[in-house]
């Protein structure tokens, strides 16, 4: 199992972390929401839990929880610019359906 981030999500990770003083990395997870059935969460990380998998991407720690683990096996987090808009752009293989909105997805 693997997670991974593009090297525009990892700057972009590394320059929040050093703007807030402290972290260890971010949190990725899914919640149970919305039309389709689940949604992202991302959130800093100030510690790892023992049952946290860690993966280290372009020098930035991606933990998630074994829960979450199951639906982000393979998932890139892409950091993207369009426009006058910027986000997170998660790239997960196991995506079979998302919502109109895009705010959730099913697997």
């Amino acid at each position: 199992m693997a997670i991974s981030m593009t090297s525009a999500a990892a700057d972009h990770v590394r320059r929040s972390l050093e703007g807030r003083g402290k972290g260890v990395g971010v949190r990725l997870g899914v919640r149970t929401t919305g039309c389709s059935g689940l949604a992202y969460t991302l959130e800093f990380v100030d510690e790892t839990a023992p049952e946290d998998s860690v993966f280290d991407s372009h020098g930035v720690k991606v933990v998630i929880d074994p829960k979450s683990l199951v639906y982000l096996d393979g998932t890139e987090l892409d950091f993207v610019r369009e426009g006058l808009n910027e986000g997170f752009k998660f790239n997960n293989p196991n995506v079979r359906g998302e919502c109109g909105c895009g705010e959730s997805f099913n697997i």
